[in-house]
């Protein structure tokens, strides 16, 4: 059964002002885009989350709690730091990464969110 409109009286003031809007944001859009399809893998999101709740991480420690290889955390790191979501800090042979504040903007709801949850089911 397809839908269809059935619209009686298209508004060509509400529909101009609505591409206006989209060509407005246009490049936030793709940003957006882009951040949410990085974080929409489970590893990657599990890492800005650890990024987020610890501050800054190097690549052994994340292979140790994700219980993945050090090459496959860096693989995930690289991607992220090639979008700018995280960034490097080498301290001597040590390398630590942290999360870009202004870049992540838009998922830092969604890791405050992930973050409360943790704090509630640690304390209960």
């Amino acid at each position: 059964m397809s839908k269809t409109c059935i619209r009686v009286l298209a508004d060509p003031v509400q529909i101009k002002e609505c591409k206006e809007s989209l060509n407005q944001i246009d490049d936030q859009l793709d940003q957006a885009t882009q951040i949410f399809n990085l974080s929409g893998n489970s590893m990657r999101l599990k890492i800005l989350f650890l990024l987020h709740k610890e501050g800054k991480m190097c690549p052994c420690d994340l292979s140790d709690i994700l219980d993945i290889s050090v090459g496959g955390v860096s693989q995930h790191l690289r991607k992220l730091k090639d979008r700018k979501l995280v960034k490097d800090k080498k301290v001597g042979q040590t390398v630590f990464y942290s999360l870009v504040e202004t870049n992540i903007q838009i998922i830092k709801p969604v890791l405050d969110g992930l973050l409360q949850q943790n704090q509630k089911e640690t304390i209960s």
